[in-house]
């Protein structure tokens, strides 16, 4: 364990950090399923509403540095050819 108060501070810092990049991916992989789920039922609309969010939680997540740019990439193409699918 660290000794430091710094060291001590840094811990708190990580843990609470990890907490939340983990409910944003958890959050972001909603996000996905529900593009998915509406591209199964048949429904555009939802789909394309669905989408958008999507998109916007991919963008966040390369902002604040979680995802990487091709993971970003990849999963907005994905989603978007399922989406045009329909």
């Amino acid at each position: 364990m660290a000794n430091m108060a710094q060291q001590r501070k840094r811990v708190r810092q990580d843990v609470q950090k990890r907490r939340q990049h983990r409910m944003f991916k958890q959050s972001l992989k909603t996000a996905m399923k529900n593009v998915e789920n509406n591209v199964e039922k048949g429904d555009k609309s939802q789909a394309e509403i669905a989408l958008n969010r999507a998109h916007k939680k991919l963008d966040k997540a390369l902002s604040k540095g979680i995802h990487k740019k091709n993971y970003v990439a990849r999963n907005k193409s994905r989603l978007q050819k399922r989406v045009n699918t329909l």
